[in-house]
Order: structure tokens, then sequence, then C-alpha cells
């Protein structure tokens, strides 16, 4: 009896040390940007999740120590069951009880590596590698309170490794690696692109990547190339512009042919007739926002939006107007061509 019960504790053992390694892998693999609605959502597993994978040099001092001791008992506690439970049949081969001893040894060696590797260490790191989220989901909480319940010893474990590490000149990380620089998700784009398992028909996907690389010289319009009004202009001349040239924004600039500032169509066309000759008022020009042209485009985008601004003003580093920038050019860059409804053909 008590060799099959040393054979149920090596089951009981393999599981134990396959949920250490199930669970170390799935803190590893595990991505925030899946865990982190859930958390935010309320769920409690969640929550304990996301702090297992900030905390991720504790939870695999943790994982270590349950695999080691697992490890380490499992041969203890099925070696001497199985090696009793095989003298029977190779006693009666007429072998000498030394040689006996030892194939029972070897068979019993083989043996339990062989479930070890396979049910302790392959299968749930498969599983765990197969689906993470929902893997960390289950694993973490248990994880963390066994971290919990021998937090000094982890924590000893865990300072001593990163001194060790510290004298290689690696300063150690808490927290697992869950994002992707965006070079990482360019190649996996390119890559999914070329097998087949992503569309990008538009060319949206391969502009965004284009995208964060341009600057505002890149995209802006030299002065001389726009259509521009004078400061003097009447409401009557914005409209003769719109009826000729069919754009709904000008650009307004001074007696030197510097920008001061932008007209869209709908900022006179409320005018009364009697203002329709006099120079549009000064209160109805918008102000032009004023970006430097080696700024990037995402960030221009974002002070364009924070201002209000569908004009800016580009600058060089001496402060010489160098062009302007429309906020349809910048939007083209990301989805393409945009018509202004009122642009002739």
């Amino acid at each position: 009896m008590a060799d099959w019960i040393g054979i149920v504790w090596l089951f009981v053992l393999l599981l134990v040390n396959a949920f250490f390694v199930a669970a170390e892998f799935a803190v590893i693999s595990a991505r925030r940007s899946q865990i982190e609605p859930l958390a935010e959502a309320g769920m409690q597993r969640a929550k304990t999740a996301l702090w297992a994978m900030e905390h991720a040099t504790l939870m695999l001092a943790t994982s270590q120590l349950g695999i080691t001791v697992a490890s380490l008992l499992i041969l203890n506690v099925s070696e001497p069951a199985i090696h009793h439970l095989l003298e029977v049949p190779l006693g009666l081969t007429g072998w000498s009880e030394d040689l006996i001893t030892g194939v029972a040894f070897v068979i019993t060696l083989v043996l339990v590596s062989f479930l070890h590797v396979v049910i302790g260490e392959m299968v749930p790191k498969n599983l765990s590698f197969s689906v993470p989220d929902r893997a960390v989901l289950l694993l973490a909480p248990p994880l963390v309170m066994v971290a919990r319940i021998f937090r000094f010893v982890i924590v000893s474990l865990n300072a001593t490794a990163n001194g060790v590490v510290r004298l290689f000149g690696v300063e150690p990380k808490n927290e697992a690696a869950s994002s992707f620089t965006l070079e990482e998700v360019s190649n996996i784009v390119a890559q999914s692109t070329r097998e087949g398992v992503l569309d990008d028909n538009s060319g949206a996907l391969h502009a965004a990547f284009e995208f964060t690389e341009k600057t505002v010289a890149s995209v802006a319009l030299p002065v001389s190339r726009l259509i521009t009004l004078d400061r003097t202009a009447t409401p009557a001349d914005i409209e003769r512009a719109v009826a000729k040239y069919g754009f709904s924004r000008y650009v307004m600039v001074d007696a030197t042919g510097n920008p001061i500032g932008y007209l869209h169509l709908k900022d006179v066309i409320d005018l009364d007739d009697d203002e329709f000759e006099q120079p549009v008022p000064a209160k109805r020009i918008r102000l032009l926002a004023s970006i430097w042209d080696g700024t990037e485009l995402e960030d221009a985008l974002a002070t364009m939006r924070r201002t209000g601004a569908h004009v800016a003003r580009a600058f060089s580093a001496t402060g010489d107007t160098t062009g302007v920038l429309f906020l349809e050019d910048v939007i083209e860059e990301l989805v393409g061509e945009v018509q202004d409804a009122t642009r002739r053909i």
C-alpha cells in the first residue's frame, strides 16, 4: 500500500510542478493590453494578474522555488515506490539482487524523467504559451498567494539573484515586457501581410508607420505655391476666390507676404451686404498655429488639435517662415487624399 501511495504522490508533485511552470510562463507571456480592460472593469483576478506582471521577478522567484522543491521531492517519493514495485517482476528473471537494484533504478530514473519533462514541464509551458491571457487569469491568484505566504524566503532569494545580476552590469527589471516598439509592430504587420493573414489594401497601416517618421518640413507647402489673399481682402474677394479655385480656406498674408492668419468661407458668408466690400474684420481672421518645421508630424497634429487650428505656420530654427501646414495634408498622410468639398476638379 505504501508503494501505491508513493505513486499517488508522484502525480501530485508532477501537477504541483506543472502549476509553477505554467504560472511562470503565463506571467511572462501575457499582455497588459488584454488584462488591463478586465481589471478596469473590476475583475479581481485581472487586478491580481496585473500585480503579478508588475512584479515579474518576484513571481519568477516563487515559481523557481516551487519547481525546485517539487522536482527534488518527485525522485525521493517515486524512486522507492517504483523500485519496490519492479522488484517482483524483475525477480522472476533470476538476476542477482544487485543487478535487479541497478536495473530498477535505471527504469525508475527514465520513467520519472519522462513524466517530469512531459507532464511537469512541456505540457504546462505549451498551454501557457497558447492561451497566456486565460492562463494568467487562472494561475496568477494562487501564485501570488504562495508568494505572500513564503514572502520572506522568496524576497531573500530574489534580492540575492538581483545582486548577482548587477555584478554583471545589468539592472534587473521587475515588470515583464508587455509592449512592442514601433519597429516590432511594423515587422509584425509586414510579415502578416506577406503570409496573407492581414490585408492592407488601402495602405493605411503602411502610411501610419511612415507617418511617425515624417516631419513638418516634408509636408508643409511653401507660401509661393499657395493661393493667398491680402490682409485687406474683402468678403467679396473670398467669394470670388472660392468660385474660381474651389478651396474653402485661404491663408491671409501681410504686405511682405508672410502668413498672418487664415479664413474659412463660413467666416464671412454671414456678413451683411454692406460689409462685403469692406476688408474682413480682424476678429474674423483665424490665428495660425506656429510649429517648428523639424517637429514630427504626430506632434504637429497634436498641437493643431490642441489649438483648434486647421492651418499652421512652419518656421525654421532661425524663426523664418518656411511654409504653411494644412491639417488636411497631415491627415492625408494617414488615410490618403482628402478632397475639399468645394474644390474645383
